[in-house]
């Protein structure tokens, strides 16, 4: 792994290449991001000593550039004009795969206003690995990144989640788990959750229990490492019966069309528009 690695066989075109770099084990890497780095111009990156270890193991000799929060807007101005001037660059983060909880989103963007080509070099993203391994519903899934840090926000911000019908992805930090996990049992109730830690790592490992179970447990001993929380969705509502259906339906046709009367029944009460339709008609022609 320490061999020095190959540039890629055509030369890399010109453009900024958002690359996926590994979240722990370092050979979760694909061959076309070590190529990419290997063929940039230049790599920019989040912390230069972090991303160096990376280089180093792959042999990759380019020069790196900070490009982090602190600096983005004084330096982003002169990365443009130089990708636009033909220039290859690469976007890594410390971990994963860039803008996701991570910077440079603002780069792509004036990036592309600016007529620069963008590629997405796929790979590692703890989210994602995460969700693979927690035996949780994936059909339907929000990333929701970061918490805020402060009480009140956290506990809004949680408060505008509690409704939404999918699992919930979160990143916190070890020191706020604790806290987090218990504000989301008082807002989402007893839903099952798994603790995702140090992912591809030594130590990597999946806890799984309900929230307040969870937070008793973190806010007890807070854990170490990077983390990502995944929240099963809120229990279905029971069925409603057909004659609170039809009840509904036949104050709401009082005032309302017959059609805007079966939509508001299929909203109320999570039905089928065709259903709801159906049953509409169905108490019309009883009348």
């Amino acid at each position: 792994m320490s061999r020095a690695a190959e540039p890629p066989e055509k030369p890399l075109a010109p453009g900024l290449y958002v690359a996926a770099t590994p979240i722990g084990n370092l050979k979760d890497i694909t061959y076309r991001v070590v190529e990419a780095l290997c063929g940039a111009d230049k790599i920019l990156c989040e912390d230069t000593r972090h991303t160096a270890k990376l280089l180093a193991a792959y042999g990759v000799r380019t020069p790196m550039s900070p490009y982090h929060d602190h600096n983005a807007e004084r330096v982003r101005p002169g990365v443009i004009a130089a990708l636009k001037d033909g220039a290859r660059f690469v976007l890594v983060s410390d971990a994963g795969t860039p803008l996701i909880s991570d910077p440079g989103a603002k780069l792509v963007r004036d990036a592309r206003a600016a007529g620069v080509a963008v590629h997405p070099l796929p790979g590692p993203s703890a989210f994602v690995a995460a969700l693979s391994a927690a035996g949780a519903m994936t059909d339907r899934f929000l990333f929701a990144g970061f918490p805020p840090p402060k009480t009140q926000a956290r506990r809004g911000y949680f408060s505008g989640l509690a409704g939404v019908r999918a699992t919930l992805v979160f990143y916190e930090s070890p020191q706020r788990l604790g806290e987090s996990l218990a504000a989301m049992a008082a807002l989402f109730g007893q839903r099952r959750a798994v603790i995702a830690r140090e992912l591809t790592k030594i130590h990597e490992e999946f806890v799984e229990g309900t929230l307040a179970d969870l937070a008793a447990r973190y806010s007890a001993e807070p854990p170490k490492g990077e983390i990502v929380v995944i929240v099963d969705p809120p229990a279905a509502a029971p069925a409603a019966a057909p004659e609170e259906i039809d009840a509904f339906l036949a104050g709401a046709m009082r005032t309302q069309s017959l059609k805007e009367a079966a939509s508001a029944a299929a909203d109320a009460f999570g039905v089928a528009r065709k259903e709801a339709y159906a049953r509409a008609l169905a108490l019309k022609g009883q009348r």
